[in-house]
């Protein structure tokens, strides 16, 4: 038995596995997904049958090389077709895949690899001027059971269907190892399984309200755990998306334009891209005319951000609040109203309970979509099963979810809980700031400091610290929120992912700055 017939268009099982074949069976010659290219000639395009048979083939290629049920495999693979038939492909045979986002070096992948001990590592070659083959060589030689390196970018194994085992019978079996951003600390291996994952697209589809005429598009990378969330979404309501390798704009709005992508998202900082590139067109002309939806989450969004998009662009904004523990907590609606979708992160799908912990306002998580734990680590899961995020909110009467920070983004001054993303989103006000970060600083006096590290928009001249607490008083923050230093930089530092603000690195690197209790600090311009 083979498992090469698709089941029939009756059920959508319950693997992943049993998805990408049900909707092969339904509608094989539907687009699935669209590969975004310079140019037109270039695009490249795969249906849902083509998806199945094709993933079945690289499965072959991958069990003629040893890759079995319950094998560990790394792979390190940008945004392209391949790199989706790659993981369906381990997803057919019962693999336990790994995925690392390609930006990440010797120090970030290595500890992946380690941590697995896994036993095939696929990379994609030279990509975007660097070695993965040589790195995946060089780390496997320090490894005491060095892994089999495949180069899988545009050549991916290939064998005959009919040697395969049958698939998965099972979707509660840990098949997906996923990474946190490691912007606080040490990344953790996120233990997911199919069922986590396919509630997580299947809340994320119906959260969005997608149609048939839908066409999304994926210009993260599919190495994120939105990867597979989003291909369950596509999947389950038959719609395509489209590829990108590399998001950049204005480079990318043609593709966009070409396959009349009608939502598009990603994080807080991919809204700010489509909104500068918006503002740098002429009255009256629309950045992409189909576009109907931006949707994400990743980082805050700050309210003014939101009615600066919503009026330029034209189309709704529907921000969440996700995780790589649970893939999709809340989420807009598209239908809700313009203050519940600016001030919120929507409301939770059946099934999410989401719990505020008296005292602290933790919130905490319980449900399908929420991980099984993290890789070789104790069980985090309190007395009642549900999951601390370290995140801070509050349910409004309405159910919808507010984020008001983190646990380690409270900054105690003097005996003061203060609220970094409090400040943050007063910051986004002024016109002069692209964007903004606020962290706590050790201080011998009051304990914690308040710094504020702004990103400036192309157009400001500058920004001094008493016209960033003259404008936060304008806007009603109490005197002892202020920050006491300011720091300018030419861009705020990034995560590979979702770009969300790497904090840490900035306590690092102003941690020392204006130790002696003087004040102001400073108002200083990044001279780099």
């Amino acid at each position: 038995m083979n498992g090469s017939t698709p089941p029939g268009a009756t059920s959508p099982g319950t693997t992943l596995w049993d998805l990408v074949a049900w909707r092969a069976a339904r509608t094989p010659d539907a687009p699935a997904l669209l590969q975004g290219a310079a140019s037109a000639r270039h695009d490249r395009r795969i249906t849902f049958g083509a998806l199945h048979r094709r993933a079945e083939r690289v499965a072959a290629g991958l069990y003629a090389r040893g890759v079995r049920p319950g094998t560990r495999v790394v792979w390190q693979l940008p945004t392209r077709i391949e790199t989706v038939l790659f993981s369906l492909a381990l997803a057919r045979l019962g693999a336990v895949q790994s995925p690392v986002v390609p930006l990440y070096r010797d120090h970030e992948t290595g500890q992946v690899l380690r941590r697995t001990r896994a036993a095939f590592f696929a990379v994609p070659g030279t990509w975007r001027g660097f070695d993965h083959t040589a790195m995946a060589h060089r780390l496997a030689a320090g490894l005491p059971d060095p892994p089999t390196v495949i180069d899988a970018y545009d050549t991916l194994p290939d064998g005959d269907p009919s040697v395969l085992p049958p698939p998965p019978a099972t979707d509660d079996e840990v098949r997906w190892i996923y990474w946190t951003s490691g912007t606080t600390a040490g990344p953790k291996g996120v233990l997911h399984t199919d069922r986590s994952l396919r509630t997580a697209g299947a809340c994320l589809a119906a959260a969005l309200r997608i149609g048939p005429s839908d066409i999304g598009s994926m210009a993260f990378p599919y190495a994120h755990v939105a990867g597979p969330d989003y291909t369950v979404m596509l999947l389950l309501h038959g719609i395509p998306a489209l590829l990108l390798e590399h998001f950049a704009l204005p480079g990318s709005l043609a593709a966009y334009r070409r396959h009349h992508v009608t939502v598009a998202g990603g994080s807080t900082a991919f809204y700010a891209a489509f909104l500068a590139a918006q503002r740098a067109l002429p009255p009256g002309r629309r950045l992409l005319p189909s576009l109907r939806l931006l949707a994400g989450g990743g980082a805050p969004l700050p309210p003014a951000l939101y009615d600066d998009i919503v009026t330029a662009l034209g189309c709704r904004l529907a921000h969440g609040y996700a995780m790589t523990e649970a893939p999709m907590v809340t989420m807009g609606d598209p239908h809700d109203t313009d203050a519940h979708l600016a001030t919120t992160d929507g409301r939770p799908p059946d099934g999410m309970e989401v719990r505020i912990t008296p005292g602290t306002g933790e919130i905490r998580l319980r449900g399908p979509a929420v991980c099984s734990g993290y890789l070789d680590e104790p069980s985090p899961f309190d007395a009642d099963g549900f999951l601390p995020t370290g995140d801070l909110g509050h349910l409004t009467p309405t159910g919808h979810l507010v984020i008001t920070g983190r646990l380690k983004d409270i900054i105690i001054r003097k005996g003061e809980n203060i609220s970094a993303q409090e400040i943050e989103e007063l910051l986004h006000r002024h016109p002069a700031v692209a964007d903004a970060a606020v962290i706590g600083l050790p201080d011998p006096e009051r304990g914690e400091r308040v710094c504020a590290v702004v990103e400036l928009t192309p157009a400001a001249r500058g920004l001094t610290l008493p016209e960033t607490a003259a404008h936060l008083r304008a806007q009603g923050l109490a005197p002892h929120k202020l920050p006491e230093q300011l720091e300018v930089l030419a861009a705020l530092p990034r995560g590979a992912t979702l770009h969300k603000v790497l904090k840490q690195e900035l306590r690092e690197r102003f941690g020392s700055a204006g130790s002696d209790g003087e004040l102001p600090v400073h108002d200083g311009s990044d001279k780099r």
